[in-house]
Formats: structure tokens, sequence, C-alpha cells
């Protein structure tokens, strides 16, 4: 895969395909700026290449339409602070005015479209929206690991139109970091997943056996394995139509010698409110009328103690609903378990990124990943359809 940097783009325009996907407030100030600050390091390169800059991105879930409320006019004023320089903010990301702002782009200028979504096309892969996007440029750069997991316009289809297409700085380090982790890692490596559901990380669980030396299960997702194993967990969310999958999973970990760490313990209420008295119990004893709403803590020594001697850990899906500040010790005790680890500690985007935030260790983790789909799809072991356009052209 050819990134920014193997191709010549002085003077050129060049598209690149972002991820501005940030949340705002009611007054449409930015709250978090992650995703812009993680797209300087290609759009700086491309400054210094004198490039005319197309910046493309999507906000919000508008569905083809405009709604106002998803309009990206607010990073303009917000990115041209960051870079130093006027960002100038196009009406649409298509049409005669659009192309016109583009052709009078000088070099090293700045531009950016409107949100994609605005067009139905762009989740629909729309060949003829990619084209009209391909028109814009010389060469076209996904630097947008995070929706690199869906065929959509502007990252998959335009790949057909464009003269030239390449990886930015952010994708080729997203994919080189999981390589490191999951092609040739440095071994032990540990695995942690959690979240809510099996069903949404199952593919990813049974892949990783494939792969991985121990397996540390934590979240509502956990409550289903213990249940296969006969545990009673109350009130829990428990998906029992998996329970024979689960059931099955164990016993592959189990046939691979592959330490399959469950809760041993777990903080539990009565009700899913943040305003719920939480109480410890052990995982042998959770009384029916309450429900496992964090892990607990000799849970969290036990698995701080599976990190012990890792040289790789990935992680994906928070230990328990840490949102609320009753049930996030198991989480934020966890983030803090492998932000001293000295493993490569990769972590998924999404809510693991936002745990590791909340408990303030970002700065100590490896690699944090922008993309929680992408991340848990790689993990599953399957291709990157964006990613597949940008190797096919390689």
């Amino acid at each position: 895969m050819k990134t920014i940097k193997d191709v010549d783009i002085k003077g050129k325009r060049v598209f690149i395909r972002v991820d501005f996907n940030v949340p705002m407030d009611g007054d449409q100030n930015i709250t978090e700026d992650t995703r812009i600050r993680t797209v300087l390091p290609t759009l700086e390169y491309a400054l210094g290449q004198q490039a005319k800059i197309i910046l493309a991105s999507h906000l919000g879930r508008p569905k083809g339409k405009a709604v106002p409320e998803m309009s990206l006019k607010p990073v303009a004023p917000y990115l041209s602070k960051l870079v130093g320089k006027e960002v100038k903010m196009a009406p649409d990301c298509i049409g005669p005015e659009v192309a016109a702002m583009v052709e009078n782009l000088k070099e090293g200028e700045i531009l950016l479209l409107e949100n994609l979504r605005y067009h139905a096309g762009e989740e629909k892969n729309n060949p003829e929206l990619a084209k009209e996007l391909a028109s814009l440029c010389d060469v076209y750069v996904n630097n947008a690991f995070a929706v690199s997991h869906r065929a959509h316009a502007s990252v998959a289809a335009i790949t057909e139109f464009a003269q030239v297409s390449v990886a930015g700085l952010l994708l080729a380090m997203e994919m080189d970091y999981f390589r490191k982790a999951m092609e040739s890692p440095k071994r032990p490596l540990v695995a942690i997943l959690g979240g809510a559901k099996v069903s949404s990380k199952l593919a990813a669980i049974e892949n990783m056996l494939n792969h991985v030396d121990k397996v540390i299960i934590g979240g509502a997702m956990a409550n289903t394995f213990l249940k296969s194993r006969g545990v009673s967990v109350g009130k829990s969310v428990v998906e029992d139509d998996l329970l024979d999958t689960a059931r099955q999973v164990l016993a592959k970990a189990a046939e691979k010698n592959i330490d399959f760490l469950l809760p041993v313990d777990a903080v539990a209420a009565d009700k899913f409110e943040a305003s719920a008295a939480p109480r410890p119990v052990k995982i042998d004893a959770i009384p029916e009328d309450l429900m496992v709403l964090d892990i607990g803590p000799e849970t969290v020594a036990a698995y701080a103690k599976a990190l012990d001697g890792a040289a790789t850990v990935v992680w994906n899906g928070p230990m328990g609903v840490f949102e609320m500040d009753a049930f996030s010790k198991g989480t934020m005790d966890l983030a803090n378990a492998v932000a001293k680890s000295p493993a490569l500690t990769i972590v998924g985007g999404g809510d693991t990124d936002a745990a590791v935030h909340k408990a303030g260790v970002e700065e100590k983790m490896s690699y944090i990943s922008t993309g929680g789909g992408a991340f848990l799809m790689l993990m599953e072991g399957k291709s990157l359809p964006a990613v597949v356009c940008l190797e096919k052209d390689a």
C-alpha cells in the first residue's frame, strides 16, 4: 500500500479523505478534537509539498439531507487555528461552485468540503458521486481509518476514478500497528475483550484464539460465558441464544492451551442507572435481583497479574458501564494496569478510547486506534474494503 510520501504531490490538487466526525455541543462547539489532531501529520506534509489541499469528511448521520446541525462549518476555523492558516469552507462537496473553488486554489491552500453524507450516494458507494469527487483532484489520499471498514463512495468507489490513490500517514500507521499486534507479534500476546454483547465480538474472539496466548474477558459479554459454565448471574444481560457458542469458544481455548480469564467477582446493582447503589459480589454468589455492571477488585488484580510478562497487549471493549462513575472503577483500574505494562499496548477505538481518556492514561499507551468498527473488523481477521482498494492500486 503506497502512502502520500511515495508519490509526487508538489503543487498538485490533493484530495484527503479525513475523519472529522467530532463531537459538538448544542452551540456547535467542538468538544473533543482527537480526530482532527490525528490528521495534522498528513496535512502538514502536504502543506510542506505546497499541494492544493481538499479535505473531505462526514459528520453524523444526516441520511442524504443537508442537516444544519451536522455541518462541518465549525471545523474550518478550528482547524485554521491548529495549522496557522485559513481553511476555506465549501458550500457542498460537489457541484459547479465547489469545482470553481478547487480550480482557484493556490499552492499551499486548504479547502474543506461540506459533509459528504449530505448526499445519499456516499453511503451507497455511488459511482457517479465518486467520479465527481475524484474529478476534483490529481491525487486521492485515504487518511480515514475509522470509516475504512465501509464501502462508501469517498473511500472505495473513488479509487476507481482517481488518477492516483494512496494512504495517508494515519491510515498507514493504523495498519502498521495492527500488523505488529497480529501478524508478527512479540509474545506473549494478550487480548482484552469487553463490551456488552458476545454477538458483537464473537467473530473477533474466535479469530483471536488463532493468535493469542491469553484472553481476558469483561463487560456484560462475560455474563454469557459465565452462565454457559453454570454460574447464576441474576438479572444481568445475557445472550441465551449464544450459550452453546460460548461453551464451544471456551472448549477451543482449552484445546489450544490459551488462558481464558473470566471475572471472579463483580460490582452489581438492582437497576441500570447512575444513581444505583453499587454492591460488591462474588461471581458465584450473585443475588437473583441484581445485575452485574462492572468487574470487581479481585478480578482487576487477577487481570493485572495476567499482564505480567506480556510483550503485546491488544484491548477492545470496556470492563463495565464506565460511563457511570459508580461502575467505572474496573475499567479505570484495568486501564492503569495496561498503562503500566512495558508491553506494546494497542487500544481499539470507540468506547475503549473514551475509557482510556477518562482514566487519563492515553499518553502511556503505545497506540490508540481512531476507529472502533474498523479495528474490530481487523480483529475478526477480515480485510477493510477501503484498504483493499488501495492495495489493489499499489
